[in-house]
């Protein structure tokens, strides 16, 4: 398994691309937008030299790792010769479904298909191919060449041999693989979520302000980040898409989204990739940009 397609150039997309060019795996990443290859590309270069002035590759590694990936911005011809793809795009069901139905008909039979997705059933999208036995969760943790868990998560009808190979596969990337069950949110964002939702409801609600909130949960919990700027970090529209997938899926109120968030989003503040969400990200400032609205 030496081929490896990874679908979008994205966040998660070129993290995933980098980590695997980085332990000499030949990878086709593929996106519909030439702009964001060309993006996606030049962070894993950015990234690369960050590593070689920590001294932790030399240039050659850096060099070898970009030869490593090819580019496409198109689908059949970029996973033509695919081991794995890694699906990497937006968290939206039918964009989800409409690309595993093309990678079941574009890819050789004997070719694993892997969702990097952070909620949504990997049973649901098996059941759009004609292989549902060899489609598996591979959600990799942001950001991908630094952080260590991959959830490794089996659908309805995905087969053991299936999660061998890929668990496998992760632990010779240096990650830990970690086998989950096939539930809305899995294991990660099932707890995640919520904790930053209530984060927001506790701003939404008026009883501190973003920075207090991040503060508290810092200093007192010894998380490395805040939640809310956790949340700017994934995407608000990120946050609000996996809440509605557990929400929908377990038909339980504690899932709903906090109605700031809901504003935030369809206001367009989504966090650090659109300048401001929780924080201001403009001219590289981190000021605060809801919390007045308490004031």
């Amino acid at each position: 398994m030496k081929n490896i397609a990874v679908i979008g150039a994205g966040t998660m997309g070129n993290g995933i691309a980098h980590t695997f060019a980085q332990n000499d795996y030949k990878v086709q990443l593929i996106d519909i937008s030439q702009a964001s290859l060309d993006k996606g590309m030049a962070t894993i270069a950015k990234n690369l030299d960050r590593m070689v002035a920590r001294e932790k590759i030399t240039e050659a590694d850096k060099e070898q790792t970009l030869a490593n990936i090819t580019t496409y911005t198109n689908l059949e011809e970029g996973v033509e010769y695919a081991s794995l793809v890694v699906e990497a795009a937006t968290e939206n069901v039918d964009l989800k479904l409409k690309i595993f139905k093309d990678l079941d008909t574009f890819c050789p039979e004997d070719t694993i298909l892997a969702s990097n997705t952070s909620s949504i059933s990997i049973t649901q999208i098996a059941a759009v191919t004609s292989r549902p036995e060899m489609i598996i969760g591979m959600h990799f943790m942001n950001p991908v060449p630094i952080m260590k868990l991959v959830e490794i998560i089996k659908g309805y009808n995905t087969s053991q041999e299936t999660y061998d190979v890929v668990a496998d596969l992760s632990k010779k990337l240096s990650k830990v693989p970690v086998e989950v069950n096939d539930y809305p949110g899995f294991v990660a964002n099932r707890i995640l979520m919520p904790m930053i939702n209530e984060a927001i409801e506790t701003l939404y609600n008026g009883v501190a302000g973003v920075k207090e909130i991040d503060t508290v949960m810092m200093l007192g919990m010894a998380h490395p980040m805040g939640p809310l700027a956790l949340a700017d970090f994934i995407g608000l529209d990120v946050c609000l898409s996996i809440l509605n997938v557990m929400y929908d899926g377990f038909k339980n109120p504690k899932y709903a989204p906090c109605p700031l968030l809901v504003n935030m989003v369809m206001a367009g503040k989504l966090g650090s990739k659109s300048g401001e969400g929780f924080y201001d990200y403009s001219e590289n400032r981190k000021a605060e940009t809801v919390s007045k609205m308490f004031q």
